[in-house]
């Protein structure tokens, strides 16, 4: 008798599982190269994986990941210069980073560059932050984004070719209007700025609080406006709830490659969720959009890689786990008043000018 070998057809597989296989590897193996490499914040490959990997396409070359390397270390540098400027000048200081939030923020809406968008925003709030309390620190925290953002790219480029996209062309994103893009982009703008100006009162401590509010303006980008409160704040439970539970099953054995492989789970069935394989018909997840997902699955990566450095530092992790969450649920809690606050706003300010507008009889 002959057996003839199975050869494995990646196309046999339909397109969102595809996917889904695709991100949920990518960000376990770039966890698992982001710890077992021994980085200093070792929770920024698989976050970075998250953000680089989420909007399916195929990943960049070497001569584009130069070139994002390049803007990458360009963009996070400004910030080296306006952490100074914050204590010299903090007004001006204040307007720049402001004016830099609307402009990543309206790349990622009406550019389509979600990816280099929210790595610039880092630049524009992160690394000033850290460069406030110390150059050195903010110098690190470059070299760690940077080395991150390689790790992300190296890790798409062994797993997409066992899951790649179908062989069509790419769609053609719906264009946004330049008014909406602008509004849009000013209000993810004001989601940020709170959490920036608390980060700065202790930005060892709210560091991933400006994150998170980063990747909630994005977010709010992509929600419909009457389910913005319920989803970013389901989110970010879904998220807390998530870190809880694989924190939990991790103690059954404290191993990377254990780590690893829960991890592979976990993002598994969010990525799932965010390519339309899982869906709800009731509850609180009924209609969650990939966004949602998205979300759920980078505040999973925050919390957990806050509660490994909180154990590494002896720290009491569940007490640190709880005023995270908390500060988490407070920004998702602001993101969406101020979202709602800022479209009455405009409703009624677009009412009284149609009303002062002369019409002809």
């Amino acid at each position: 008798m002959k057996f003839k070998a199975m050869k494995f057809n990646p196309l046999s597989l339909p397109l969102a599982a595809r996917r889904s296989f695709r991100l949920a590897i990518i960000v376990s193996l770039a966890l698992a190269l982001g710890y077992g490499m021994g980085l200093g914040l070792p929770f920024l490959p698989p976050l970075l994986a998250v953000i680089l990997t989420a909007t399916p396409s195929p990943p960049p070359g070497p001569k584009k990941l130069l070139v994002l390397v390049v803007a990458v270390i360009v963009s996070l540098s400004v910030g080296i210069l306006l952490g100074p400027l914050l204590q010299s000048a903090p007004i001006p200081a204040l307007l720049i980073i402001f004016c830099g939030l609307f402009f990543s923020s309206r790349l990622a809406i009406a550019g389509g560059k979600a990816g280099p968008a929210t790595l610039l925003a880092f630049g524009f709030t992160v690394i000033p932050a850290a460069s406030s309390v110390s150059q050195a620190l903010a110098s690190a925290l470059i070299g760690a984004l940077v080395i991150g953002v390689i790790v992300a790219v190296v890790c798409q480029w062994l797993v997409y070719p066992l899951f790649p996209e179908d062989p069509v062309a790419p769609a053609t994103p719906v264009p946004v209007s330049v008014e909406q893009a602008d509004w849009q982009s000013l209000r993810a703008t004001l989601i940020v700025i709170p959490a920036f100006l608390l980060t700065l009162t202790n930005p060892s401590a709210y560091l991933p609080l400006t994150v998170k509010s980063i990747l909630l303006g994005r977010e709010a980008s992509n929600v419909r406006l009457r389910d913005a409160n319920r989803e970013m704040v389901v989110s970010t439970l879904l998220g807390g709830a998530c870190a809880i539970l694989l924190w939990s099953c991790l103690s059954l054995a404290v191993e990377l490659w254990f780590f690893t492989l829960w991890m592979l789970l976990f993002c598994l069935v969010l990525a799932s969720g965010a390519y339309g394989i899982l869906r709800f018909q009731r509850g609180p997840l009924s209609g969650a959009g990939p966004s949602f997902w998205v979300a759920t699955m980078t505040t999973l990566v925050l919390l957990l890689g806050g509660a490994v450095q909180d154990s590494a530092n002896g720290k009491d992790v569940y007490q640190a786990f709880a005023v995270r969450i908390s500060l988490f649920l407070a920004v998702a809690l602001y993101a969406g008043f101020a979202m709602n606050a800022l479209e009455r706003w405009r409703t009624r300010r677009q009412l009284k000018a149609d009303a002062l507008t002369p019409r002809n009889v």
